[in-house]
């Protein structure tokens, strides 16, 4: 097919994708509101360093107890990072945080264990929409871990592991992702391709003659042809 038949297919129903890139353009303006600047939102991190203390009185003949506390603070990272999003933790942060009015709910927290050569560390984030508020919550996480800790690792069984905060939380912004920097061009984009394809599939099912090279097609000879006026 020659570009010029694409070009009267569109032509003759141009008014559909037309059509649907406005109505999906103005419900997506308003879900979106693209012109309103998204709420600002703080975060901060820091990391912290879980070791287990080797046993003193230990028969070193038998086995090395260094190696084995390495390798029991590499287990207890994983599930050390699974307490920190819990709501004891949380509750643990609140209760230091009351008199400044602050309470936060224990999804806060996300935790993940850095894996590679930092197997016994977990990186601890916070996000916020308030920057002191936010160094209030880090201020108060740190200081919980700093005097608290024993009493989370005894819920694990683990009763002669330490932690050690290795940074100083510090608070940045976080800007708009990619996704919402995009979700509107981009549904504008695939309302109007959407469009366009209905156009091609409207046309490919239409059996109608509008044009002596239609019936030429279809094998049917043209006796004659009536001008337009």
């Amino acid at each position: 097919m020659e570009l010029r038949e694409y070009w009267h297919i569109l032509a003759r129903r141009w008014w559909i994708p037309v059509l649907l890139t406005a109505l999906v353009a103005v419900l997506s303006a308003w879900q979106l509101r693209p012109w309103q600047s998204p709420p600002t939102t703080y975060t901060t991190s820091f990391r912290l360093l879980i070791g287990v203390l080797p046993l003193v009185d230990a028969d070193v003949a038998d086995y090395d107890p260094r190696y084995y506390a390495w390798l029991t603070s590499e287990y207890l990272v994983d599930d050390f990072t699974e307490v920190v999003r819990s709501q004891l933790f949380a509750q643990g942060i609140n209760r230091r945080l009351a008199d400044q009015g602050i309470e936060i709910p224990a999804g806060l927290i996300s935790g993940s264990a850095n894996t590679g050569r930092q197997h016994r560390i977990i990186q601890l984030s916070f996000a916020w929409g308030d920057a002191d508020q936010l160094l209030a919550i880090a201020n108060a996480a740190t200081a919980e871990l700093n005097e608290n800790a024993a009493g989370y690792f005894t819920q694990l069984g683990t009763e002669n592991a330490v932690v050690s905060v290795l940074d100083t939380p510090s608070v940045g912004v976080v800007g708009p992702d990619l996704r919402s920097r995009l979700d509107f061009p981009l549904r504008v984009i695939l309302a109007f391709i959407a469009g366009v394809g209905i156009v091609f599939v409207l046309a490919y099912l239409d059996t109608s003659v509008r044009r002596m090279r239609d019936l030429e097609e279809i094998g049917v000879p043209v006796i004659g042809v009536i001008p337009k006026k």
